[in-house]
């Protein structure tokens, strides 16, 4: 099921999981901001452009998740 937009992204720091593609996605509600973190590595450093096509389909396919889960390397939760 796709996820809200626009103002729910926006409501706190929110937590996407793409298990298909092994990516996971953070928003940041403060500044609107959004990092990508693929399964096994470190967060990004480049903030991702809303129009990234990655990111949008992990918006319409992935689920969101809780902060712990996002830290969390192993995917077998």
């Amino acid at each position: 099921m796709p996820l809200k937009t626009g103002d729910y992204l926006r409501r706190g720091d929110v937590y996407i999981d793409y298990p298909y593609e092994e990516v996971m996605f953070r928003t940041v509600r403060v500044t609107g901001a959004v990092y990508r973190r693929f399964y096994g590595e470190k967060e990004g450093h480049e903030e991702i452009p809303e129009n990234n096509r990655l990111f949008n389909d992990t918006i319409l396919i992935g689920y969101e998740i809780t902060a712990e889960e996002y830290e969390i390397d192993n995917k077998e939760w």
